[in-house]
Parts: C-alpha cells; sequence; structure tokens
C-alpha cells in the first residue's frame, strides 16, 4: 500500500497523461480525483462533494460571469467593432505601424466591453487580416499583432480571469479590477511602442496607409464617426467598471447593467433582433456552462489533492527552494507559463494557483500583487504553442495564404513582450497596487 503523498504525486502524473492522449480537462480533473481520492481514503470523497458542489452553484458571485459573458457577446454581435475598427485604421494609418497600433487599441477597448477572446481575435482576423496584407504587411507581423491585441481583455477589466481569481483568492473583485488597470495599460503600451520602433527598424514590414486612401475621407468626418462608435462603449465601460471600482455597484450589479447597455447599444445600431438575443443567449449558455463544469470538476481534484496531503508535499518543495520568496514567486510563474502551454487558463486557475497560494500567502506575500502576476503570466497561454487558443482562431479565419508557421512566428516577439510586463511588475508592485491603495480599497 502507498502512503498519502505518494497517491498525490500519482494523482499529478495521471492527470497530465490524461491530457497528453486528448482527454478533455474536465473530464481529467475528475476521473483522477475520483479514482486516487477512493484508492487514498475510500468513500469519505463521496460524502463531502455534495456540500462542495453545493457551494459552488449557490455563489452569489457566480452570477457576474453570465452576465458579463452576455455583454459581451450581444456587443460582438451588434457589429459595433466592424465601425469602430475601420474608422481607427484611417486615424492611426498614416504612421508607420499605424495600422498595427489602431488594432492595439481597438484590442484595449473590446477587452473592456467584451473580455472574449475567441470573439476579438475573430472579429480582427476576418476584417483586418486580408487587408493588412493586401497593403505590405508582413503575414507573421499581422498575425502576433492580432492575436496579442485580441488577449488584451484577459487581463482588462471586467475580466474573467480576475473574476475566478477573486474567488479563489478570497479578493474583491473591485480591487482586483482596479489592479489591473495599471498592468493592463502597460502591456498595451510595451506593444505600441514594440510596434512603433520595429516599423522604424523595418519600414517594409509595416507600411503606412496610402495617402490617396487616406485622403478619400475627410479628417473631420473621420472625427466625427470615430467619436460616434467610440462614445456607446466608452459609457458603457464607464458606467459598469466605475461603478464596481468606486464601490457604487456589487460585480452581480453592474454585470446586469453592462448586459442591458449592451442590448440598447445594439437596439440604438439597428442590429437588434429576436435570432440576435437567441444566439447570445445561446452562446452565454454554452460558454457559462463549460466554466461551471470546469470548475466542479476542479473541487474534485482539489478535494482529492489535498485529502493526499498534496499540499504539504508542495509546501516541501518550495521548503527545498533556494532564494526565499522571490525564488517561490518565479518557479510558481515558471510552472504557469509551462501549464500554458498545454493547457486552458481556467484550468490553470484551479489547478496551479490553489496549490502555491497558501505557501506564497505564508510567506507574505501581497495577494494583490500576486493576482496581477497571475494574470500577467497568464495572458501567454493563449498564444504559446501548441495549444494556444488564439493561434487556432486566428487559423480559423485566415485567408489561404497564411499558414500556421506565420501564426506561430509572428505570437514569439509578443510572448517575450508579455514576459518583459511580468518582470516589470515583479520589480515594480506599484504599477498594481497604486489605483487600489488611491481609492482605497
Amino acid at each position: 500500500m502507498f502512503e498519502m503523498s505518494t497517491y498525490a504525486v500519482f494523482m499529478l502524473v495521471g492527470f497530465f497523461v490524461l491530457l497528453m492522449i486528448g482527454i478533455p480537462v474536465a473530464i481529467s480533473l475528475a476521473t483522477v480525483g475520483f479514482v486516487f481520492g477512493w484508492l487514498g481514503f475510500g468513500d469519505g470523497l463521496f460524502n463531502l462533494l455534495p456540500a462542495r458542489f453545493y457551494g459552488i452553484v449557490s455563489g452569489y458571485q457566480w452570477m457576474a460571469i453570465p452576465l458579463f459573458v452576455f455583454m459581451g457577446v450581444m456587443l460582438e454581435k451588434s457589429r459595433l467593432a466592424d465601425d469602430l475598427l475601420d474608422v481607427m485604421g484611417h486615424i492611426a494609418g498614416g504612421t508607420k505601424g499605424g495600422m498595427a497600433v489602431g488594432i492595439v487599441l481597438f484590442g484595449v477597448l473590446m477587452g473592456a466591453t467584451t473580455g472574449i477572446v475567441g470573439a476579438t481575435i475573430i472579429t480582427l482576423g476576418l476584417l483586418t487580416l486580408p487587408t493588412l496584407i493586401r497593403r505590405g504587411y508582413d503575414k507573421s507581423v499581422a498575425c502576433g499583432v492580432i492575436c496579442a491585441s485580441g488577449t488584451l481583455g484577459q487581463i482588462i477589466p471586467p475580466s474573467l480571469i480576475l473574476i475566478l481569481l477573486s474567488d479563489i483568492m478570497q479578493l474583491s473583485v473591485g480591487t482586483l479590477f482596479a489592479a489591473a488597470v495599471g498592468p493592463g495599460m502597460l502591456l498595451a503600451g510595451v506593444y505600441i511602442v514594440y510596434i512603433l520602433v520595429m516599423g522604424w527598424l523595418k519600414p517594409a514590414s509595416m507600411p503606412p496607409i496610402p495617402v490617396a486612401e487616406r485622403d478619400a475621407v475627410s479628417r473631420g468626418e473621420l472625427w466625427k464617426r470615430f467619436f460616434k462608435v467610440l462614445l456607446p462603449p466608452v459609457l458603457l465601460v464607464v458606467a459598469v467598471l466605475g461603478s464596481i471600482v468606486g464601490g457604487v455597484a456589487a460585480p452581480t450589479e453592474a454585470a446586469s447593467m453592462g448586459a442591458v447597455g449592451a442590448v440598447l447599444i445594439t437596439a440604438f445600431s439597428g442590429r437588434f433582433t429576436l435570432k440576435t438575443l437567441k444566439d447570445t443567449a445561446l452562446e452565454t449558455s454554452k460558454i457559462t456552462a463549460i466554466m461551471m463544469f470546469i470548475l466542479m470538476t476542479a473541487q474534485v481534484f482539489a478535494l482529492a489533492f489535498r485529502g493526499l496531503h498534496g499540499e504539504e508535499l508542495i509546501a516541501s518543495l518550495f521548503e527545498s527552494l533556494p532564494g526565499g520568496v522571490n525564488t517561490a514567486i518565479w518557479f510558481m510563474m515558471l510552472m504557469i507559463f509551462v501549464l500554458g502551454f498545454f493547457i486552458e487558463w481556467i484550468e490553470i486557475s484551479y489547478i496551479a494557483v490553489p496549490l502555491f497560494l497558501p505557501i506564497l500567502l505564508n510567506m507574505g506575500v501581497d495577494p494583490v500583487w500576486l493576482a496581477m502576476l497571475i494574470t500577467v503570466n497568464l495572458q501567454s497561454s493563449f498564444l504559446t504553442p501548441p495549444f494556444g487558443w488564439a493561434l487556432f482562431y486566428l487559423k480559423g479565419v485566415a485567408p489561404p495564404e497564411v499558414n500556421i508557421k506565420d501564426i506561430y512566428r509572428g505570437v514569439i516577439p509578443f510572448i517575450a513582450l508579455q514576459l518583459l510586463t511580468l518582470v516589470l511588475l515583479f520589480f515594480y508592485p506599484s504599477i498594481a497596487l497604486w489605483l487600489p491603495k488611491a481609492i482605497g480599497w
């Protein structure tokens, strides 16, 4: 008979084996949890699970997830992105790399309104990739900019990552939303600086829009259209995020306000139909169901792992690391980064974070700062081959002349920029902590 901690090791190995042979993450979590939990301490696990499941499904905070998802999907259905992107591209297109800068700014705005990576990347891929290639952009550069910009919604509030981390780490959603503003803007800024520098060094890879095309529409008309399409989503963001960060409304209340606001924006644009509402509700149900199913199967895994003394095993691993708390943080960051090559951010959040979190908190690490480090790190899971979902989303809508090698080559510099942002955030915690402190969270 094996010791409990040995079963915990086998449990981790078994989980990754199931992942590697193609078993879905949720099924893998539940399978190893049930099997090794039963081997370790019998049917006691099954007696504890109903209470854990009930605690999950009755959690009031989870109501914010379908509401924010509904808001994002509805705005995507309104095709507001189409109009906004066209205008931004012409305004920024006179600069070398200007179209790419416009795409990053568009990613910031879409991240603050929809937060749905798949929808943003598909929209950008359909609308801009053929245009960028036709205007002389290097295929890899165009693909990298689109993929990186589309993932900004995972750090810019209202991000689903932040909502999940608030539950895992027992932190206020408003605090995490406030803390994420600085890192989110920093990451977008790093992207823009990189694009402008590369546009200066390699102008042939990112040429400006031809003068004749820019002059076809007057600047006054462009700015008029810009504010017309920009104002509604900006007002929605201010209303939703401002009410949360300012303490006026709870996240669920603000999310419901955002869902209603998204319906109104779609209606005012003349694109609201019963089919749109039905499609949005169906897509929202699918996304929410997937997230909640993974969340519940993660409870099986976590309960079994804890019962098998897995936490003690992780604690002893951290104690054996040289260098103290900084080494422990970077070990966690390395594990999250490596896991991002194989599994999604939801699974990483519910597998890696609970394993490492208690040890780091006992070492005195600021939980809000740690949450921001985790969030920035999780950005890379969308871009890292072979299973980066942003790569698959873009490949699905890319023109035939764009192959997967172009996409892989294009995202590599942006993965490096994400890691640079992570390093900056590590050495300058105030990037994340200044806003929560300023508003008294």
